[in-house]
């Protein structure tokens, strides 16, 4: 899932964000601890829509129960696995000999200490790949729009369901590499403005009478004056020094050149790093045995991020920690790179994870079309066979998932009455404002989304042993896949759909608004209540007996 950022950016008004905007922060975000540990809040007290992670803790441990260890798989962009809030929550395999160049445990990865790359190789790391629609476009043009017409209408003819998906994949290309071309070129030009608005700026303050009684000498500088009276009313340059404004000017422009450059790759169907970089043949699905042991990579910002919402420890004066930091164990599995992930990679990173012990994967990514779905669907009953929970962010494009699929899905159609496997968790985004709980850009759809959690001003690990303020549905879904965690290593017991069950039935529900319409739980997960819920009713003791469900008892008690 694309990651959202809370700093803005101009697009096409200027001062618009290409992220969503956030809800109303402290004056100073970075040093506000109430808002860096909100979403673990009671809701019962204070009213705020957290998951209630201490008192889960609380409840669980006062019936006596001892936790086991749980791995997690973080199939992401990677990890920095030596980061100080997770280096001590990093799963090792314990079969693996570190470094010595040797396949120890004989599981077909070298050295995978921590985890494994399956977007890697002998000849570095994938940092921009595709959009998968560009792959389409790539593929598909000359079968079903090459130089002979008459093979054209025989090959969409013959493979009806790869010519939707490559007339789908067309229209979004056309738009998106279009937008990130004509991006660039704008951000471009007014990053090499910088210099003329902070010449007519002439050492004054920049405010919006200093700008208005500015005079253009000529074409260069009546562009870059258009710039300044586009940006002039937003607060995070009124009233700046020339010197701040010129800093704050190239550091927005420098984000924006970083998001849309590696886009305008992202759509270009002659670009293909991956022959180079990881030498598989990619067309081949049943290959597994590729990639490297570079759990980072180049840029894992994200999965960092995400590996500190499930199993962050507080450092230093860092208060941030992870719903499950007492329990769990991060697998690093890369196979997200700064584009779309590869259903090949994806369905080799979950046999992986699983193979190698993990019971709930954290999977914060999706895209419009999946030309190998079937893979990816195997993969998933793989897992379920094995007992590991799938844990699926919803997607951030504000939109209707039934209507708007965002793969990989547990539904082989929106229309089918229930998912094909029983072990996939989909989760919604919601915010700290119970008056607007569902995040703008969090995607919803009542039977295809099982839970909302928080994903909106989330506090997490970043790469350099920094944290940072994210926000997505890629960070909603590690919140409820930590919450997972903590069930199971409380209760090992536990099966994927009562691990479900538990989180969904027990959500703190909203009247507000439509928000009940959004998901299966109509609310958002409390991970005490889940906890209650689920040893009440599945929870096997010594005796290797289940309690009985409350209805049972309910109705054993009035006999």
């Amino acid at each position: 899932m694309k990651k959202l950022f809370l700093a803005a950016v101009f697009l096409t008004g200027f001062t618009m964000s290409y992220a969503q905007e956030t809800s109303a922060q402290s004056a100073d975000p970075k040093s506000d601890k109430d808002l860096m540990t909100w979403y673990h809040k009671d809701f019962s007290t204070t009213k705020v829509y957290g998951v209630n992670t201490e008192n889960a803790y609380k409840f669980l441990e006062s019936k006596g129960l001892k936790p086991k260890t749980v791995i997690v798989g973080v199939l992401d962009s990677g990890v920095q696995v030596d980061h100080p809030g997770l280096a001590k929550n990093m799963w090792s395999n314990p079969n693996e000999v570190p470094n010595n160049g040797k396949d120890d445990d004989n599981n077909g990865y070298i050295d995978d200490i921590h985890g494994w790359s399956f977007i890697g190789g002998k000849n570095g790391d994938i940092d921009v790949d595709n959009m998968e629609v560009t792959r389409v476009v790539a593929k598909y043009k000359p079968v079903f729009e090459g130089d002979d017409s008459t093979k054209n209408k025989a090959n969409q003819a013959k493979m009806p369901e790869e010519f939707a998906m490559y007339m789908k994949s067309k229209e979004m290309y056309g738009k998106k590499s279009v937008e990130g071309q004509q991006s660039v070129k704008l951000y471009t030009m007014i990053q090499e403005s910088i210099p003329t608005m902070v010449k007519m700026l002439n050492g004054k303050p920049f405010t919006a009478e200093t700008v208005k009684a500015i005079k253009p000498a000529d074409q260069n500088e009546a562009r870059a004056l258009q710039v300044m009276n586009q940006v002039v009313n937003n607060p995070e340059f009124a009233g700046k020094s020339a010197v701040e404004f010129e800093k704050t000017m190239k550091e927005q422009m420098k984000e924006a050149l970083d998001h849309f450059t590696p886009q305008a790759q992202q759509y270009d169907i002659n670009f293909d790093p991956r022959k180079e970089i990881v030498g598989d043949n990619y067309d081949d699905y049943s290959e597994k045995k590729y990639g490297n042991n570079h759990y980072e990579g180049p840029d894992a910002v994200h999965g960092t991020h995400v590996a500190g919402i499930i199993a962050g420890l507080p450092q230093g004066k860092e208060v941030q920690y992870g719903v499950a930091s007492k329990v769990a164990k991060i697998m690093s599995v890369r196979t997200v790179p700064n584009g779309d992930e590869r259903d090949k990679d994806v369905a080799n990173a979950i046999r992986y994870a699983v193979d190698n012990g993990a019971k709930v994967l954290n999977m914060s990514f999706g895209k419009p079309v999946s030309p190998g779905k079937n893979v990816v669907w195997d993969a998933f009953k793989y897992a379920e066979d094995k007992g590991v929970l799938l844990v699926k962010a919803a997607g951030n494009e504000n939109q209707d998932v039934a209507e708007h699929t965002a793969y990989p899905t547990n539904f082989k159609n929106a229309s089918d009455a229930a998912p094909f496997v029983s072990n996939v968790l989909v989760v919604g985004a919601s915010t700290n404002d119970s008056a607007s709980l569902r995040a703008g850009f969090s995607n919803y759809n009542k039977k295809m989304v099982n839970v909302f959690a928080p994903g909106q001003e989330i506090y997490s690990t970043t790469p350099k042993n920094e944290y940072q303020y994210l926000q997505g549905t890629s960070m909603a879904s590690p919140v409820v896949a930590g919450a997972a965690a903590v069930l199971l290593a409380y209760m090992p017991n536990l099966t994927p759909a009562q691990i479900i069950e538990s989180l969904t039935k027990s959500s703190n529900l909203s009247t507000v608004g439509t928000f009940a319409d959004y998901s299966q739980a109509g609310g958002v997960i409390d991970l005490k209540k889940a906890a209650e819920y689920a040893f009440a009713n599945y929870y096997k003791g010594n005796t290797g007996k289940a309690n009985k469900p409350a209805k049972a008892a309910k109705k054993a008690a009035r006999k």
